[in-house]
């Protein structure tokens, strides 16, 4: 706490404690002012600006520092200046009072507040920030919420203290009439609950929801606006229409299939989507015999002699093929017709916000939902038209291993097949513009990657900006801009790989015609119930983001689902609060929640717990002992931040956590859970284990060992498990 923090700390408690210590709440009672009336009117009558001057002052003080009696303050106002002078008065001095208590609590609590709390008070203050007027002013309305807790939990939010002051000014004003008016008739009053009768409640309770009333209305006429010069059919052929079949697209038809909705699903190429078809499946079974490949090297340090292997890599792509194909009848157009879905195969196109055209055919929907995936991002360096570049869209087509392969781009996708490849016999070069791999994980998970990558032969180029392709004599190079000393490098290769990202496909099915707006990084704009700027149509996974996960584009998909299929009735907003994700490079990087960076970065306070698995028993067994499990939680409780695990199926580790931070348990509830022996899972028990030896309490486990030496008898002490008697002195 700082110097002027503590001076108006003790200022405020000062002043607090002085009308306590002086019992000045005597004065502030109905029957003191009743029995005074006379007098003070006489002193009003006597000096009208000295009295009505120091009446404001008091009254400001009492609102300002949250003290018992401003309900009687503005009773004598209207007993001593009238209905026009007393709400005058009041008016203006509960309204600067009011404010002085917000500034207070902002000033000494917002920071603390914000700093402690600011991932779940995130969502508080957007909603403050769009709605922040409706809301206090509908809280002033209803006098059944205190005013105090309303200036004090204002004063933590980011509402501008300008509105503030004018909503709470407005708001606060059919109250003071009521009380003022009482106020004039000051003697016939025997409590303050015959002021406010049930029937007034109630006339204040209409009018506090007005502004939400009102808001309704006025989206109501947005709406109405919105779809202006649209056509809406009397009766609708579907209850939803569903455009792409990847994992968005499937868990919404399935959602509405399995609520007995009319439901259609469009895909034009493959059910399935990019994950199953070119991406998460086929990498995975990538790296699955690219690890078979690296096993097969260790053979002499799991006690085989002589063992070798030759990678067929035409059988290894083959392989992953028959992959594909294996868990093709998972999302294939038979399932989900058996399952109630009316698939059809084609290219749609939203004609109107509620019909689709298919194949020449007009369906006719209540609700759309867009899930179209994204595509590979081609950059534009020069000379790449000169050389064709591999994606994770197309290097499943190839059947010849490139000799020399290069990777543009550190993120996962990269990270995993420069790792793949280069274990399964390439020479591969890492090209990434920044000064490490995975930025987005912290650094030690970063290093502990690129030491593996690098220990499997990769040549990683870290702060190396691709400039141009080049064709020299049929050889092709990437001229690169070492960025930590400018002079260019030139790198050679037979087959480049682009990983730099994805781009939303928000093209040509109609977006464009519709005017559904694209945000700035590419994606389709959606409101936190993931609908365009038509409430019926809606948009899940990669078109839209925030993240290009599988896992959440069908975690979108029932938010979509619902909200299209019920959103006339409750519509649900989508809960992005634990989001969890891996790397599967050797070794595995999951995360969930926030790591260090982040939490440095958002200013959010925290402790570091940190268990080694290379102390891990079945890590050892295996010959997998490295890696580390991190916890973030908040300081002194077990509450957890956020999760870093990097190591063997780490991506199966986390879940444990994943469950933790949904359902608000903490590392104590972790440390208590039987976990296997022995298993890598008993890393998340074990990292518990050291949350709750650095919280242990200190002073308590002093008195324990003492009461133990005492019931040993006699003063004695213990020295290596042998008890030897003290002699007296």
């Amino acid at each position: 706490m700082n110097l002027r923090k503590l001076i108006l700390l003790v200022v405020i408690a000062a002043l607090i404690a002085s009308f306590f210590i002086f019992d000045l709440g005597q004065y502030l009672n109905l029957t003191n002012l009743k029995t005074q009336q006379e007098a003070f009117s006489e002193q009003v009558s006597a000096n009208p600006w000295l009295i009505g001057g120091a009446y404001f002052f008091l009254y400001v003080l009492v609102t300002a520092l949250s003290l018992p009696g401003a309900a009687l303050m503005t009773l004598l106002g209207g007993a001593l200046f009238g209905l026009f002078g007393g709400t005058l008065l009041v008016s203006f001095a509960s309204t600067l009072g009011a404010t002085l208590a917000m500034l207070i609590s902002r000033f000494m609590l917002r920071d603390w507040v914000q700093a402690k709390f600011s991932k779940r008070l995130m969502g508080i203050n957007q909603g403050v920030e769009r709605e922040g007027a409706s809301y206090l002013f509908a809280l002033r309305l209803v006098p059944v919420f205190p005013f105090v807790l309303i200036n004090l939990a204002m004063g933590l939010t980011k509402l501008p203290v300008r509105t503030f002051w004018w909503v709470s000014q407005l708001g606060m004003l059919p109250g003071t009439l009521v009380y003022v008016n009482a106020g004039r008739e000051l003697g016939q009053l025997n409590s303050l609950a015959g002021i406010l009768s049930p029937s007034l409640i109630g006339a204040f309770l209409l009018l506090g929801l007005l502004p939400m009333l009102s808001r309704k209305i006025l989206e109501w006429f947005k709406t109405r606006k919105v779809y202006s010069g649209w056509k809406k059919p009397k009766r609708f052929d579907r209850n939803l229409v569903v455009i792409g079949a990847g994992s968005g697209g499937l868990v919404s038809a399935y959602i509405a299939a399995a609520v007995k909705a009319k439901v259609t699903l469009i895909e034009k190429h493959k059910m399935g989507g990019d994950c199953l078809n070119t991406g998460c499946v086929p990498s995975k079974a990538l790296i699955r015999s690219a690890k078979f490949a690296h096993e097969l090297k260790k053979s002499e340090s799991l006690g085989f002699r002589s063992v070798t292997g030759e990678v067929d890599f035409a059988a290894v792509m083959q392989r992953i093929q028959r992959v594909v194909s294996e868990i093709e009848p998972h999302d294939s157009v038979e399932r989900y017709t058996g399952l109630g879905v009316e698939v059809i195969e084609g290219d749609a196109r939203i004609t109107s916000p509620w019909t689709v055209e298919v194949n020449g055919k007009t369906l006719s929907t209540r609700s759309i939902i867009v899930a179209t995936g994204a595509r590979p991002l081609i950059p534009k360096i020069e000379g790449i038209e000169l050389i064709t570049p591999l994606t994770s869209d197309n290097i499943w087509a190839l059947r010849e291993q490139p000799k020399r392969l290069l990777v543009l781009g550190g993120g996962p996708i990269g990270c995993e097949l420069a790792q793949a490849f280069q274990r399964l016999g390439s020479a591969v070069t890492q090209v990434e513009m920044v000064e490490r791999l995975l930025i987005r994980e912290d650094v030690d998970a970063s290093d502990i990657v690129m030491t593996s990558l690098r220990a499997d032969g990769v040549d990683i180029r870290v702060q190396h900006k691709a400039i141009r392709f080049e064709v020299l004599e049929g050889q092709q190079q990437l001229i690169c801009l070492n960025l930590t000393d400018n002079n260019e490098v030139t790198i050679l290769f037979d087959q480049v790989l682009l990983a730099l990202g994805r781009v939303a496909n928000v093209k040509g099915f109609g977006a464009e015609e519709l005017g559904l707006e694209v945000r700035g990084n590419g994606t389709l704009n959606t409101n936190e119930y993931l609908a365009t700027r038509f409430p019926n149509i809606f948009a899940v996974g990669d078109v839209t983001g925030p993240y290009q996960f599988t896992h959440t584009s069908a975690h979108q998909a029932w938010y979509a689902a619902v909200n299209g299929l019920f959103g006339g009735f409750k519509q649900f907003k989508v809960d992005y609060r634990v989001i969890p994700w891996a790397t599967f490079t050797d070794p595995e990087v999951a995360r969930v929640g926030l790591n260090e960076q982040e939490a440095k970065s958002q200013d959010i306070a925290y402790e570091v717990t940190r268990f080694g698995i290379d102390d891990l028993d079945r890590a050892i067994a295996d010959g997998a002992a490295y890696g580390y499990v991190k916890v973030l939680t908040e300081p002194g409780k077990d509450r957890i931040l956020g999760v870093t695990i990097v190591g063997p199926h780490a991506g199966d580790l986390i879940t444990e956590y994943v469950a933790a931070m949904k359902h608000g348990y903490g590392m104590n509830k972790i440390l208590g859970t039987i976990h296997i022996y022995p298993t890598l899972a008993e890393a998340n028990k074990y990292a518990a284990g050291e949350w709750k030896r650095a919280h242990a309490p200190i002073g308590a486990l002093r008195w324990l060992s003492k009461f133990h030496r005492w019931r040993l008898g006699g003063n004695q002490r213990v020295e290596s498990g042998f008890k030897t008697d003290e002699k007296p002195s």
